[in-house]
């Protein structure tokens, strides 16, 4: 049996900290070195760079982070695996190739694409490929319109690659977790249908692809951990049956427990059957334990074959939008906010029934008997959308001005920006797997093809929740207090959509809280979430609820109209609202 492989992460988005592919490699003893760079909004942020650098699509960081440790990895033979290649795999390879050269090192550069569906999407819908949108079933319409186009592959162009010796291999658009069950499937030489373990790996992957999260990063219980100011990273080290051990560097801020393991097992998933191009892993399966100071177990996972598709991701221009704040001090809040909002239209150069999206919200950030200048401001926030940027243009920001004097008292700008500015509308589609595959090149070298349709198995594959047994839920005496002073949460963005966990610490607390928390409630506490369908999955297994809040953020990230466009503050939010909780859990005997 093969030894454990230790993968760490340097990156949990585009714009992470860059020093931490330093720290990773230099902190401390690793195998491989991965990191993810992509988002749903990531890919139009690189479609706008494209647009201006044909070939340049893709995360120019990772090429930074890799001046820094690329030959330590070499002399220490850690491989890297990244998905930083963006719209332009190829690209991103040709530069770490000069780059390389530059170093005066000559490592094996391999890339992995085939991602990018939008030279095909023309010939997909002609073939019969319909492309619907999966959340409403829209129908594609002109292909023509869109900027991105991109299916997500797993990771198994990515064994090919090491397979073929590459020291470096680069993808597209990439799954999370493929860049981490990727060198683990390499590393033990799992088959194809190794469900389980490729089950294992993926809940791994999933742990650590956002970095610092998995180490007290956006923890709730922030208070509880040390060295917040410098997070440390984190590493999984995956054992030949997919088991794991989720780990830190020591002496590196932050904290690795089940509470931190557990935040960040809820982020942005749906049911608990998470859908893959490789393995469809059941987060029910799996069980957590503290086995050591900043070291979490993870094991029990169990997969099932994946969908017979891929999901694909495409983004299109939706037009132009303005975003405008303005402060509104002191009494009379409501009054003052109707005042500006019918001043601001007789003063507008367009009617807002000639306006595709007008959003108007009233935000009461102010306080009563208010002790500085700020805690007596509210805002009245307007967003205005529209294909013709002229309708949304400048003309509206001088309808602001033209209130400072005549409206209200107190009167103020705040932020925003009077400026038309492009947004993009995310539509989540699926693509049948066996008409993608995957294509992996070694610089210099061999060109293979991967197909991406998992095997069938031979008999159904039966996969059952961990059998868990619960307390019965604490009663008595009960005292108002905010949420989070029990449970934790993690929220984020799926698309259009919010996913929202909430965790107990307790077996005690979760069977008050699968009882309490029904949807009902959550459309209750969360006024935004009433007219929405709401999802709830139970993970009585690390004692977890999740949410799934569809059509919360509208169009996607970038179109969404809400404040926290991301749902990042979604679950915080849950967590300060006032419930009546059981005296034995908000003081619970010492």
């Amino acid at each position: 049996m093969t030894e454990p492989i230790r993968i760490a992460n340097c990156s949990g988005f585009y714009g992470d900290r860059i020093s931490a592919a330093a720290e990773m490699v230099h902190g401390g003893p690793i195998d491989v070195l991965t990191g993810d760079w992509l988002a749903e909004l990531t890919m139009l942020i690189l479609a706008r760079t494209q647009a201006k650098r044909p070939g340049g699509g893709y995360a120019r960081t990772f090429l930074t982070q890799m001046e820094q440790v690329m030959g330590t990895c070499l002399d220490d033979g850690i491989k890297v695996v990244a998905n930083a290649g963006g719209l332009d795999p190829d690209g991103c390879a040709d530069a770490l190739a000069e780059l390389a050269d530059r170093l005066g090192l000559s490592p094996t550069i391999a890339y992995v694409d085939g991602d990018d569906l939008l030279p095909r999407l023309g010939e997909l819908v002609e073939a019969g490929v319909h492309l619907d949108h999966f959340e409403t079933g829209e129908p594609v319409g002109d292909v023509s319109r869109f900027l991105t186009a991109n299916a997500y592959l797993g990771c198994w162009g990515i064994v090919e690659a090491l397979d073929a010796g590459a020291d470096i291999v680069v993808t597209g658009r990439t799954t999370d977790a493929a860049v981490v069950c990727g060198p683990a499937a390499w590393h033990h030489g799992w088959a194809r249908d190794d469900w389980d373990a490729l089950a294992g790996a993926v809940v791994a992957g999933h742990v650590i692809e956002c970095g610092t999260q998995a180490t007290g990063g956006n923890y709730s219980f922030f208070t509880e951990v040390e060295g917040l100011t410098h997070t440390g990273f984190p590493w999984a080290e995956i054992a030949a049956d997919g088991s794991s051990v989720i780990g830190k560097h020591a002496g590196t801020g932050g904290a690795v427990t089940v509470g931190t393991v557990t935040s960040q097992l809820l982020y942005e998933i749906g049911s608990p059957a998470y859908l893959g191009p490789d393995v469809t892993a059941r987060f029910d399966t799996v069980a957590l334990e503290q086995v050591d100071v900043d070291r979490v177990l993870v094991s029990g996972a169990k997969g099932e074959p994946p969908p017979s598709t891929l999901k694909v991701a495409m983004n299109e221009l939706g037009g132009f939008r303005t975003d405008l704040n303005v402060a509104l001090t002191g009494l009379d809040i409501e009054a003052k906010a109707e005042l500006v909002e019918a001043a601001f239209w007789r003063a507008a150069s367009v009617a807002p029934d000639d306006i595709e999206s007008v959003t108007t919200r009233l935000v009461r950030t102010d306080k009563e008997d208010p002790a500085s200048n700020e805690e007596a401001v509210a805002l009245w926030r307007i967003t205005l959308k529209d294909p013709d940027e002229r309708k949304v243009g400048k003309g509206l920001g001088g309808a602001i001005n033209e209130l400072a004097l005549a409206t209200i008292p107190g009167l103020f700008a705040v932020g925003g920006s009077s400026m038309a500015k492009p947004f993009g509308v995310y539509r989540p589609a699926v693509v049948p797997a066996d008409l993608v595959p995957q294509h992996v090149v070694v610089l210099g070298g061999a060109r293979s093809v991967v197909e991406s349709v998992a095997p069938v198995p031979s008999s159904p594959v039966a996969v059952s929740p961990l059998d868990v047994a619960l307390p019965p839920a604490p009663g008595g005496p009960t005292v108002r207090a905010p949420l989070g002073r029990v449970f934790g949460s993690r929220s984020g963005d799926k698309g259009g959509n919010a996913n929202l966990g909430v965790f107990a610490r307790s077996a005690e607390a979760y069977a008050w809280l699968a009882d309490f928390l029904t949807v009902e409630r959550i459309q209750e506490l969360l006024p935004e979430a009433a007219d929405l369908r709401v999802e709830r999955f139970d993970l009585p297994n690390i004692w977890s609820l999740n949410f799934v809040l569809h059509g919360l953020l509208q169009e996607g990230v970038a179109a969404s109209t809400r404040q926290d466009g991301q749902a990042k503050g979604l679950g915080e939010w849950l967590r300060a609202r006032v419930v009546d909780l059981p005296v034995a859990l908000v003081e619970p005997p010492t």
